[in-house]
């Protein structure tokens, strides 16, 4: 169990960069303008030796029934409901506003754990916001600085008074004491990882979870791909593109295997990009691209695929991630067969680097499509992660250059005489060339296509890396 700490607050009162204080990396975008955050986020914290999920929530306001605000609101306090203590913040400089005090007495109805705290309090700039915080009625509050970090031991002895008063101290301090272990016998988690460092490396287990990015351009249905995959309403849906900001980091478990979701915002080519926000916004997709395993293209079916929808899967290819296309809202597709003869070619006459990608048609919204599109990710990534033996691959080489040799440069027959896969994530071979740099790419392009057709390695960016023999006959 976990001790779940949410921080909760109106908008642009520095929610984010607490999240981000806490957590130790840039998680959440940060920006000036209010109401930044909508979903909520969730990360391990730490704070001088405690251990907390940490939950950076959207801006509390007041708001009409069924709009977006609304429907941020409604996550919020889902938030407040399923922690054990709640940090309402607010901006000392600023002092106590009327909507604190409305939102300190709606958190104070639902009966949640929670603590008053003090943003921006650097120096003596938040005394007096301080102070005017005991109205709320909340306790003492306690003033820090997010940005710079100052106030943290204060709020480390609040902490560790709440979670005693609750009989939860237990969870906010993990047991790190060492002192009654057996110095004689071998540390598990070691010797796990001497075995698992001598198996041979096709056999090697998966490391943590596996990572799926979910992307594509605004309103393609990425957040609701993700709640249908989930089983529930964990990121904001609706009519209006661009809803989601943040790159949001799901766990769930499909089939017996442990799954990392992460729903990300739409991404627009970024020098037709003005706003800042929105540079941020694409760079938190970027890197979530970067850091998955398997990426999950959603494109719309109902359009003929777009330019920006081949930029991204190139973008993924480059980045060596594994890339299955989903081209989502098929149920209101007519001409479905002629369609799907449609994106096929498109997609391989234009991404030859990752010929054979997966194409898997759904409706997110309706939930059809779901398992083909979970099977084609398996199978990509076991692909992603597949091994071919030295013998074989020199054995299929022999063949492919006899069948089509090498050009000749200057009369001279330029020579391959050996392959070896160097590494996996995705499949990189190391071919050992006379002259690398007179390879021409067109021949390169012939040996990627036959390792894909013949080593079942279809829809991967395969790497070829030449390196030149060392001369046998120096010194």
């Amino acid at each position: 169990m976990e001790f779940r700490i949410a921080i909760v607050g109106r908008p642009n009162v520095g929610k984010s960069t607490l999240f981000n204080r806490l957590t130790g990396r840039q998680h959440a975008i940060v920006h000036d303008r209010p109401g930044v955050t909508r979903d909520r986020r969730e990360a391990i914290g730490h704070l001088a030796g405690l251990e907390f999920r940490l939950i950076d929530t959207a801006g509390l306001e007041e708001s009409a029934k069924g709009s977006l605000e609304d429907r941020m609101r409604k996550q919020t306090e889902y938030a407040i409901a399923n922690s054990d203590l709640t940090l309402l913040l607010f901006d000392a400089r600023a002092g106590i506003t009327e909507a604190d005090v409305f939102f300190a007495n709606v958190i104070r109805r639902s009966g949640a754990a929670v603590l008053a705290v003090g943003n921006k309090c650097e120096g003596k700039a938040g005394q007096g916001g301080l102070m005017e915080a005991w109205q709320l009625g909340l306790g003492q509050p306690v003033g820090v600085s997010a940005a710079h970090g100052e106030g943290l031991g204060d709020l480390y002895d609040a902490l560790i008074e709440t979670a005693t008063a609750m009989g939860k101290l237990d969870l906010l301090m993990p047991d790190h004491d060492d002192d009654d272990t057996d110095e004689d016998q071998p540390d598990s988690d070691f010797q796990e990882e001497v075995e698992n460092q001598i198996e041979d490396v096709t056999t090697l287990p998966q490391i943590g979870p596996l990572r799926i990015a979910i992307i594509g351009r605004p309103n393609m249905g990425k957040s609701t791909l993700t709640n249908r995959l989930i089983g529930e309403d964990r990121v904001l849906t609706g009519p209006e593109a661009g809803i989601t900001r943040d790159a949001i980091e799901v766990p769930f478990q499909y089939d017996g295997h442990d799954i990392m979701l992460v729903d990300t915002a739409g991404m627009r080519r970024k020098a037709r990009i003005d706003d800042q926000l929105e540079k941020a916004m694409v760079d938190d997709a970027l890197r979530a691209i970067r850091f998955a395993q398997v990426c999950v293209l959603m494109i719309d079916a109902r359009e003929e695929l777009h330019k920006q929808d081949l930029a991204i899967a190139r973008l993924v290819a480059e980045e060596g991630r594994a890339l299955v296309i989903a081209a989502n809202m098929w149920d209101v597709v007519t001409n479905k067969q002629e369609a799907l003869k449609e994106f096929r070619y498109k997609l391989d006459q234009s991404l030859g680097q990752v010929k054979g990608v997966p194409l898997v048609t759904i409706s997110a919204l309706k939930g059809s499509g779901i398992p083909k599109l979970m099977t084609a990710i398996f199978e990509i990534y076991s692909r992603w992660n597949k091994r071919v033996s030295t013998a074989a691959l020199n054995r299929w080489l022999m063949g492919k250059l006899e069948a089509h040799p090498p050009p000749l440069v200057q009369g001279r027959r330029i020579r391959i005489r050996y392959a070896t896969q160097i590494k996996t994530r995705p499949p990189s071979f190391a071919l050992f060339v006379s002259r690398p740099a007179e390879l021409p790419d067109h021949y390169l392009r012939y040996l990627a296509a036959g390792l894909r057709d013949d080593f079942g390695l279809e829809g991967l960016p395969l790497r070829l890396i030449m390196r030149k023999g060392k001369n046998p006959y120096i010194n």
